[in-house]
């Protein structure tokens, strides 16, 4: 298929949770976590249509309050063993293939069915989701800059594991070697939030990272994954600091919201080639998918 130059974001959010029941439709700072992906992604300047893809009802009627369309996923897509990928593909399969573009451009094109130039999987999981930072993902596929852009954040952790024996053994790191915080260079570890990803290779590969892979280097403090309940009463504490400060207002009985908001703005950060060795920091001062979503 021929690209369409368009922006798509797709939503994978199954009604089924071991972890938290209802997991997707669970309030954090008033707004369900599929709700927050939705807006997230309806802030930006570049994603033209936002998709949810679910086997839930209640989902299904959540998101299109919240302005999304709504694929129905098949029940042999929505179990534990299901990945992410197949969620995604199926979406590009269920889409209208002209109905993100223009009058003009269908009549142009003659009917011909055209992926989006770009997908853009959000996970509702991740509820501090930055629009500007998404935009920047999304302009560095689009400018043919890279072919994958996914949301990491910056870490100088030291890393163990144990062996066979139940010995700890260093990873990232010379345990015989402490060096200062400052003097180590950071790593990063995927959040989870979102995954920018060219069309074209996707369905090529079949599997999200192809090609020039590049990171979008986000806010530690808002890279928070939703798995348990723990992570969910963390968002919860943190979430009306975080709204205020990406100014979204936070208003506890807001989740019935429909109306787009405004596109955000400000300044995005950098996305990073997560090949380059030394990688600088652009948050100097901190302000697994198994199974699909």
């Amino acid at each position: 298929m021929r690209s369409s130059g368009t922006v798509v974001a797709v939503v994978p959010a199954r009604a089924g949770s071991k972890g938290i029941p209802g997991k997707n439709l669970r309030p954090v700072g008033g707004r369900s976590l599929v709700r927050r992906a939705v807006e997230a992604a309806l802030r930006t300047e570049t994603i033209e249509t936002v998709v949810v893809s679910t086997d839930g009802d209640a989902i299904a009627a959540e998101a299109t309050a919240a302005g999304a369309r709504v694929i129905r996923r098949p029940d042999e897509l929505s179990g534990d063993e299901a990945t992410s990928e197949s969620a995604l593909l199926h979406a590009l399969d269920a889409l209208d293939p002209l109905a993100t573009l223009s009058n003009a451009d269908q009549q142009d094109q003659h009917d011909q069915p055209r992926d989006p130039e770009v997908l853009v999987f959000l996970q509702a999981t991740s509820p501090f989701i930055d629009p500007v930072d998404l935009d920047a993902a999304v302009r560095r596929v689009l400018d043919d800059h890279a072919d994958v852009v996914f949301a990491a954040a910056p870490s100088h952790a030291f890393l163990w594991r144990t062996d066979a024996q139940g010995r700890a053994v260093a990873v990232n790191h010379d345990a015989a070697i402490r060096p200062r915080r400052q003097d180590r260079e950071p790593e990063y570890r995927e959040t989870g939030a979102f995954y920018v990803l060219r069309t074209r290779g996707l369905r090529e590969h079949r599997h999200r990272f192809f090609g020039r892979v590049e990171l979008a280097v986000v806010d530690p403090r808002g890279a928070i994954d939703v798995d348990d309940p723990a992570d969910l009463a963390l968002a919860s504490s943190l979430a009306h600091t975080l709204d205020r400060a990406a100014g979204h207002p936070a208003n506890p009985h807001a989740d019935r919201q429909t109306t787009r908001p405004a596109a955000a703005s400000g300044t995005a950060r950098w996305p990073l080639a997560a090949t380059t060795d030394r990688i600088p920091n652009p948050h100097p001062h901190p302000h697994q998918q198994n199974g699909t979503p």
